[in-house]
């Protein structure tokens, strides 16, 4: 078979997936069990915006004046929330802790430095400082 009949047929074969782009913050899923409200696609979230799922739960914990745990891939909040005060959230922390303020990139890591944590931007080599969660 020649390249461009390969390529057509891989992509006939190509299945659409939740996964984010090269950087997109995905909306939460989820639903409420009384009291609680269960945020099933928390895992997701936490890969799309490379954070550590500890850091951004006790963000949102904080945030939205809620305990929770996560269980596997789900988030488990103690209150009933709305889906738009979590995203709303979710935006606030995205812009304080993931873009950078100069270029307005993805491209960063946190670092802690004794009691101060900075925001580094592998993209145009800035160092912000941020509060500590």
């Amino acid at each position: 078979m020649e390249y461009e009949g390969l390529l057509d047929e891989a992509y006939e074969n190509v299945e659409a997936t939740d996964e984010c782009e090269r950087f997109e913050v995905l909306k939460v899923k989820g639903h409420h069990e009384g009291v609680r409200t269960i945020i099933s696609n928390f895992g997701q979230i936490v890969l799309c915006i490379r954070r550590k799922p500890e850091h951004f739960l006790k963000f949102l914990t904080k945030e939205l004046a809620s305990s929770g745990e996560i269980k596997g891939d789900r988030l488990i909040l103690s209150r009933k929330l709305a889906s738009k005060d979590v995203n709303d959230k979710i935006e606030k922390y995205v812009n304080g802790f993931v873009l950078c303020p100069k270029c307005k990139k993805p491209d960063t890591e946190l670092e802690n430095a004794g009691a101060k944590a900075f925001l580094r931007c592998l993209a145009c080599g800035e160092k912000y400082e941020v509060h500590k969660i």
